[in-house]
């Protein structure tokens, strides 16, 4: 047989006379030239050996001295329950042959032994052994990889982001993740770091916008004491935390163009310069940059390095929709509800048929973070133990122009503040949406048009988890 996995064929004979065990060892040397004969002369010698050799196969006597083959067997199926062990006895009555398979043997024999029937069983206990590894061996292969941490989904599509992970984590080049909001980025850099090996140095998540353009060179690169106004200590930025694992950056394509300057320097060179100072500090850090943005557009505007972008995409994954992953959303579903329940100590509650089929239907524009809330507040506002479609509060298509449902009146009646929350949620979603559509998905024509900041209207954009993509022409 073919033997696709590293496989050293091992048996362990025991046995406390030693004129047979040295018989048993000259034959069984000639007649399996290809394994590795190994003895030992009780039974406490034999799991002495164990401890320090992985045996294929145990030939083992059951009378021994203090502890018997019967005794040494129980020892050995605690370790290893799938250990191949044959006993053997001058005494084989089928009492005692049932009492060693019940314990674990995997084969009893009778003493005098017949070397030519013994042989015959070893390689079938031989071929048992091998197996077994191979299929453990299988098992862990398809295991890793499908199972991400924190993922769930089982559709094609995921498969490939799984696949797509294991590969990218295993190298070190610099990975860029693209999606929309909500489709999970953080948790995909995340589960790169996790299957890394950098995993048990740290991680650092970096959310570019949330910091002010004006702080965020010093938090990622550091600051010695007296650079500016206020810095009155040295400073280690988040480059420096990360040292020897890995950082990502959010929405990179947020970050002003001169800092995206020095943001090359650190890939091409793997060294910082904290302000303040003119000595660069060498750096041995993986990163991993994400975003929502099309880097294309602009690179063609002019407000993105393209030299950058290029180092940024050695490796780019790219996170579905959940509209490319629909036949994933009972199964989200379900997971966000049980999360949900425990969060909110809310007892048991099922979804029904009817609140799946709505979640099947919904265009889900901001994306799992989207059926998440829903999920949340089906749970928060189902009184009863069975959420139907009434509960779940879809909102409303972004093109639609028509205002959501259960804003305070018509057949059910929510309360006031909520309505009104409601109501200015709707007119802000199809107000951005109708923006958006106007400018073609240009972030700052829209800001300028709408007499709002660019960082206020992307908060806006992060708020509703709108995504910008779908409006480029």
């Amino acid at each position: 047989m073919n033997k696709p996995f590293p496989f050293i064929d091992r048996i362990l004979l025991v046995d406390d006379e030693p004129d047979l065990l040295s018989g048993l060892r000259r034959a069984f040397t000639k007649r399996l030239p290809e394994v590795e004969i190994l003895s030992a002369t009780s039974g406490e010698e034999a799991l002495k050996v164990l401890q320090k050799q992985d045996v294929s196969l145990i030939l083992m006597d059951i009378m021994m001295g203090d502890m018997d083959g019967l005794e040494t067997l129980s020892h050995i199926c605690t370790d290893d329950p799938e250990q191949t062990v044959i006993l053997m006895t001058g005494y084989g009555t089928i009492e005692l042959a049932v009492d060693a398979i019940r314990r674990g043997a995997w084969d009893f024999v009778t003493k005098p032994l017949d070397l030519d029937n013994l042989t015959r069983i070893l390689r079938k206990g031989l071929e048992r052994s091998r197996l077994l590894l191979e299929n453990k061996e299988l098992r862990s292969r398809v295991d890793s990889a499908r199972m991400i941490p924190e993922f769930i989904g089982q559709s094609p599509a995921m498969h490939h982001l799984y696949e797509s992970i294991k590969i990218s984590a295993e190298s070190e080049y610099t990975i860029l993740i693209r999606g929309a909001s909500g489709t999970g980025k953080e948790l995909c850099a995340r589960a790169i770091h996790s299957l890394s090996p950098r995993s048990a140095k740290p991680f650092i998540m970096v959310n570019c916008p949330a910091i002010p353009e004006n702080l965020l060179e010093s938090e990622l690169f550091g600051y010695t004491k007296g650079a500016f106004t206020g810095a009155d200590k040295d400073h280690a930025g988040l480059f420096s935390q990360a040292n020897g694992g890995t950082i990502c950056l959010d929405e990179i394509g947020d970050i002003p163009v001169g800092l995206q300057t020095k943001l090359l320097r650190v890939l091409q060179e793997q060294e910082i310069k904290p302000l303040g100072t003119t000595a660069s500090i060498k750096i041995n850090v993986r990163i991993i940059a994400s975003t929502n943005a099309d880097l294309e557009q602009k690179i063609a505007e002019g407000i993105f390095r393209e030299d950058l972008y290029y180092r940024l995409e050695v490796l780019t994954l790219r996170m579905p929709s959940l509209v490319e992953i629909r036949e994933d959303i009972p199964l989200l579903a379900n997971f966000f509800l049980k999360t949900a329940l425990s969060e909110l100590n809310n007892g048991e509650k099922v979804l029904s048929e009817t609140a799946l089929d709505p979640l099947l239907q919904h265009n889900w524009p901001g994306n799992i973070r989207e059926l998440q809330n829903v999920i949340r507040r089906a749970v928060l506002f189902c009184p009863g133990p069975v959420i139907d479609e009434k509960h779940l509060q879809l909102r409303s298509s972004l093109s639609s122009s028509s205002v959501p449902v259960n804003q305070g009146y018509g057949e059910s009646i929510i309360p006031y503040k909520e309505a009104k929350e409601s109501c200015l949620d709707s007119f802000t979603r199809q107000y951005i949406h109708h923006l958006l559509e106007q400018c073609n998905g240009n972030i700052s024509q829209a800001a300028r048009l709408s007499n709002l900041t660019r960082a206020a209207l992307q908060k806006i954009i992060r708020r509703y988890s709108i995504n910008g993509d779908q409006f480029r022409r």
